[in-house]
């Protein structure tokens, strides 16, 4: 992937409805489950940081170590955005046993095939009574050619992510699905993609961030449907469904 790539996604990471309400999401429900109950700074680890929209929010509540897979996007990191980021795998760690009181790992899981090894590296790195904070896509008959072009390996029920984490000797705290009020034309277009005939041709990827995005109209108004969800969730509201699950755990 080139450098155009990543100016694209920095843009999307900051302007696209998704981007922007699910980081609204994650950091009201920081304040609210973890953040908020601590005197002191916290040490953190974010895990897959992309293009770094959410570890600059997570810099507000703590020192943050930022971890990238990917070689290209560190390098975007370290020389367009200036952010030091270590080039590594949530499967193998570079660090100390009981080095943070917080791993995130915001929609990375479901890029590992082995999700059970990278959720038992970060009990490994927390501190005790650290906190994990995960998001990922939910429900496999929501697989479409979106999870395809982001390399997923698998979407989650809440009883799957459930017992990764328990297995991990981590207590569950809080879990919820979310961006559930948009569930129901997300699943229609999902099905269709599946039953229309697909296009042979395409100059652009096909994932959700495009068709979703089609316009600064449907742009502002999904913006506005899904931070909906966060005064819900402030509430301590559970939604029984949606496209993306989020869980909070202890070690």
């Amino acid at each position: 992937m080139d450098q155009q790539y990543y100016k694209e996604y920095y843009h999307l990471e900051r302007n696209h409805w998704w981007f922007r309400a699910r980081l609204e999401i994650l950091e009201s429900m920081l304040i609210k489950k973890i953040a908020g109950n601590q005197e002191r700074q916290l040490k953190i680890l974010n895990a897959g940081v992309a293009t770094g929209a959410t570890t600059t929010m997570l810099e507000q509540y703590g020192m943050v170590t930022s971890l990238e897979y990917d070689k290209e996007c560190c390098e975007f990191l370290r020389n367009d955005l200036n952010i030091e980021v270590i080039n590594a795998s949530l499967t193998d760690l570079p660090f100390e046993d009981q080095s943070f009181d917080l791993v995130c790992a915001f929609d990375v899981i479901e890029h590992i095939e082995d999700d059970h090894l990278a959720v038992r590296e970060i009990h490994r790195v927390l501190k005790k009574e650290g906190f994990i904070f995960l998001t990922v896509p939910a429900f496999n008959f929501l697989w479409s050619h979106h999870d395809e072009v982001n390399h997923h390996f698998r979407r989650y029920t809440a009883s799957q992510l459930n017992k990764i984490i328990s297995s991990q000797k981590l207590q569950l705290l809080h879990q919820t699905y979310f961006n559930s009020i948009l569930f129901p034309p997300i699943f229609l277009i999902r099905l269709l993609s599946k039953i229309l005939p697909k296009k042979k041709h395409t100059e652009t990827t096909g994932s959700d961030f495009e068709k979703f995005n089609s316009s600064d109209f449907i742009n502002r108004l999904f913006y506005w449907i899904f931070k909906k969800e966060k005064w819900l969730l402030d509430k301590n509201w559970k939604f029984p469904f949606g496209v993306s699950l989020l869980a909070i755990g202890q070690k």
